[in-house]
């Protein structure tokens, strides 16, 4: 993203809401000013200090609109850019500017849906298309469903590497106190779980649960007298291929090879300079193909990269320590459960799952069906 300038903002407050399953009567808005009071905690702001606004939900038309009336905070900066689950790491690139510019300084980013509780469709009507919708998809999982039977195509990838990268997640799960999932999950379970859409399983797809959180951004200079070490963004960028499935050029091919080839270059680094990533895992192919396009295996050798539990806890790359979108939670849009977790992996307050050392981690965002992808990478003071 043309502009902004590596390290010159940082992330000095992470949280979530309430996840999994939220009171009864909860509401989105609930779950997004829980998240920020609690980030704000975090990092020993006041919400009176906020002065810009970032957020996005599917539960919402004018989230930004409604959160201002909700906080009572008629005078902030707003962004409402809504992208599908990777709108939050574009956030981070629209808030990066926004400080730089001084149109704010101190700037939040927040999520909430309560899909579980009051149902998937209710929280997320999916819009008529004239060109898909005749044919009854089962969406989104029939999209990424045919990213995945392609891959399988192409390149040889089997059932049973796709299901590694499930049981990975399960494992960083049950190191994670509030992942949804508890029970420890095998390969052959995987292949033998309920049908969804060839072919996958259910324990190919993300959970359904409620949840919220929220991140706090400041510039570098102002970072440095709060109180959790700062986290700096080091490198952001997007890229968006298509908005239906039937319109994506290549179906084993994302756009994160766009994204991430942006992030590296302004943060002066490459895929081999990365400690911990945080890769939305709304299937068990994204983890493949964004591993693939980002460059940390060939195309197409993301099935064998996967196998013998290299991302697991166990593993030589640290992929989705919390437990990802397949065990930890997913409550329609992910992307700014990454961010939080990469945050805390790079303080060093991930506990069990912690990675030794973590310096840099590579956060991706996944929007629509393998449509909107952005990536951010973050790091410490000892990698600026």
């Amino acid at each position: 993203m043309n502009g902004l300038t590596r390290g010159s903002a940082a992330i000095v407050g992470a949280a979530e809401s309430d996840i999994g399953a939220v009171a009864a009567n909860m509401s989105p808005l609930d779950l997004m000013a829980q998240g920020i009071h609690r980030a704000l905690a975090d990092c020993g702001l006041k919400l009176s200090d906020v002065d810009g606004l970032f957020c996005a939900t599917t539960q919402a038309r004018t989230s930004a609109m409604s959160m201002c009336e909700y906080l009572r905070l008629p005078s902030v900066y707003t962004d409402s850019t809504i992208v599908g689950g990777s709108s939050f790491e574009v956030h981070v690139a629209h808030a990066q500017a926004a400080l730089a510019a001084g149109l704010c300084s101190v700037a939040v980013i927040a999520y909430g849906s309560t899909q579980r509780t009051v149902g998937r469709r209710q929280a997320s009507a999916r819009e008529y298309n004239p060109y898909e919708t005749p044919f009854r998809p089962f969406l989104p999982a029939t999209a990424y469903a045919l990213a995945a039977s392609r891959h399988m195509h192409e390149f040889g990838t089997t059932r049973e590497q796709l299901a590694e990268v499930a049981v990975a997640a399960r494992e960083w799960a049950l190191l994670n106190p509030v992942a949804w999932e508890k029970k420890p999950l095998s390969i052959d379970e995987v292949l033998s779980a309920r049908p969804i859409s060839f072919p996958f399983t259910v324990r190919d797809c993300c959970l359904i649960t409620d949840g919220g959180g929220a991140i706090v951004m400041v510039s570098a200079e102002r970072a440095r007298s709060l109180a959790k070490p700062a986290v700096y963004v080091l490198g952001c960028g997007q890229a968006i291929t298509h908005a239906s499935i039937s319109s994506m050029p290549d179906l084993t091919v994302t756009g994160a090879h766009r994204s991430g080839a942006a992030a590296y270059r302004m943060a002066r680094m490459r895929e081999t300079d990365i400690d911990v990533l945080a890769l939305y895992d709304a299937f068990t192919i994204n983890t493949i193909l964004f591993l693939e396009d980002l460059g940390f295996c060939p195309k197409g050798e993301g099935g064998r990269f996967v196998s013998g539990g290299r991302i697991g806890p166990k593993g030589s790359l640290p992929v989705n320590t919390n437990g990802g979108g397949l065990s930890y939670c997913h409550p329609g849009m992910y992307g700014l459960f990454l961010l939080i977790e990469a945050v805390r992996q790079l303080r060093g307050e991930c506990g069990a799952r912690q990675v030794a050392e973590a310096e840099t981690a590579l956060v991706h965002g996944n929007g629509g069906v393998l449509s909107a992808q952005a990536t951010v990478i973050l790091g410490t003071q000892a990698a600026l």
